[in-house]
């Protein structure tokens, strides 16, 4: 889908491309593809390497054409194994053509747009745009940093009343979100170092800058303080797991040895020779009593030693 934005004043739609507007391109058919290599004779790599979800953040330049390739923060909607993960957002311009695509459909863009028309100044040159796309980036990794807190806090209360599966996988999901999460700030924050030189960067750019180094700092430094975090949490789980299964076979053994004693002496009086009490009344009371007393004086004795 192309949307062509007016970037003069507010942002608002137009029916069609007009020199130095905004080219919107989310989830882009086939036919929207073609249209931007014939229309515009942009290299054809640009789109493929965009949609490549494990592109890394950079730039390039190729006949006059700038690549910028950003990663930012996206939700899958569909039950995953990492629900929580980022995906690449392509800038594209030459002279007087600036294009944005993204092969997914994501909040971060869709509140870009949104804010920008609230303030209802638009973007002074495409340069402003470019890094209000890197702040914008980092306020939603921040936002979804805490969607993504609120679930291990919520694993963690599940945890504390009962260890169960679900919530140690769900644990291990929000790690891996974490990884892709830091991976990325990481490459969106040299992206930007090399951006300042290679741009044409005015004195309210450099103010913006300065702002986006700000969130893109806060949002690396949260996101390695809650992998860590969780990191610890797992250990934790880990180490309560293994000394429940310790104290269970602990207290199996205890009794297996405590079950032995009377199995050794019922077998003892129920072997076919000459024990004396063969023909005894009371042989049947005696062995129960012997039985008895040994197993309580080992109960005692694995009590005493807190094996039991």
């Amino acid at each position: 889908m192309r949307t062509y934005w007016n970037i003069n004043g507010n942002l608002k739609t137009i029916k069609e491309w007009q020199p130095n507007c905004w080219i919107q391109v989310t989830c882009p058919t086939d036919e929207d593809q073609d249209s931007l290599i014939k229309q515009f004779n942009i290299p054809d790599y640009f789109l493929s390497d965009i949609s490549d979800t494990d592109e890394r953040a950079r730039y390039e330049y190729d006949d006059g054409w700038m690549l910028i390739i950003l990663r930012i923060p996206y939700v899958k909607e569909v039950r995953s194994r990492t629900p929580y993960t980022t995906v690449p957002l392509g800038i594209i311009h030459k002279r007087d053509v600036t294009i944005t695509v993204c092969y997914y459909e994501t909040n971060m863009m869709l509140d870009f747009v949104s804010y920008q028309q609230k303030r209802g100044i638009g973007f002074t040159d495409y340069v402003d745009m470019i890094f209000r796309l890197f702040l914008s980036s980092a306020v939603w990794y921040l936002k979804r940093l805490k969607q993504i807190n609120t679930l291990i806090e919520t694993a963690k209360h599940n945890l504390d009343h009962e260890v169960n599966n679900e919530s140690l996988i769900g644990l291990s999901r929000l790690q891996d979100s974490l990884t892709y999460f830091i991976t990325s700030i990481r490459g969106n924050e040299n992206l930007l170092a090399k951006l300042k030189f290679k741009l044409q960067v005015d004195e309210l750019d450099a103010d913006l800058i300065e702002d986006v180094n700000i969130e893109m700092t806060q949002a690396r430094e949260t996101t390695s303080i809650y992998s860590d975090i969780l990191e610890s949490t797992m250990d934790t789980y880990s180490s309560i797991i293994n000394n429940n299964m310790n104290t269970v076979m602990r207290t199996l053994t205890s009794v297996s040895i405590i079950m032995m004693f009377p199995t050794l002496i019922s077998s003892i009086f129920g072997m076919n020779l000459i024990n004396g009490m063969e023909t005894s009344k009371w042989g049947f009371a005696v062995a129960m009593a012997m039985s008895a007393f040994v197993s309580g004086i080992s109960w005692i004795i694995l009590r005493k030693k807190r094996l039991l």
